[in-house]
């Protein structure tokens, strides 16, 4: 059975809103006391030109929410805030919106991490699920982590890292996505 897509809004920017988009911050989808924050590495251009997380249509971040049972229905980028309802929220290592996560540095990412950290205790989710390795070893400064569980927490919220949904990371297939992505669902 195919997932009922959303029929939300999806608007798509031209390529002056793109080009205007680098630099711009992207609005956190978060409140106290989730179950998951999912953070991404950096907003891209697509999704600050919408104002919306994983909004680039490409982006295997919603099929994968839903094929790991996080969603009722197949979402897009652009109903990122009915994610409270469902006690999920969504955040960023680094801010800035750049064209491609290679764009940024070390030390943004590192300075990123110790921002998530803050946020992190401010709002005490009890799962935070970074998607991307290779941020997450140099944001939390541990070059081996594997993905999953990790054995540090922040306060009392457990990390669990993801690979990056993107669709320019083709080392996961969707089927595999899922999987890793429902082995959080079950830890919840």
């Amino acid at each position: 059975m195919t997932p009922r897509r959303s029929t939300a809004n999806t608007w798509r920017p031209t390529a002056e809103l793109l080009r205007a988009a680098i630099g711009k911050k992207l609005r956190d989808v978060i409140a106290a006391d989730l179950d998951v924050l999912f953070c991404g590495i950096n907003p891209g251009l697509y999704s600050a030109a919408v104002g919306h997380h994983f909004a680039r249509p490409g982006n295997r971040f919603w099929p994968t929410l839903h094929a790991a049972g996080f969603t009722p229905q197949l979402f897009t980028g652009f109903e990122d805030r009915a994610l409270l309802e469902l006690g999920y929220g969504v955040t960023n290592i680094v801010p800035r919106t750049t064209a491609s996560a290679a764009e940024l540095t070390n030390e943004e990412l590192v300075e990123g991490g110790r921002a998530l950290r803050r946020k992190v205790l401010r709002y005490r989710p009890r799962f935070l699920a970074i998607v991307g390795y290779t941020a997450f070893r140099i944001a939390f400064d541990n070059r081996r982590a594997i993905g999953g569980r990790q054995d540090e927490p922040i306060g009392s919220t457990t990390v669990w890292v993801l690979p990056n949904p993107s669709g320019i990371n083709a080392h996961h297939q969707p089927s595999d996505l899922a999987k890793l992505f429902r082995e959080l669902r079950a830890a919840i």
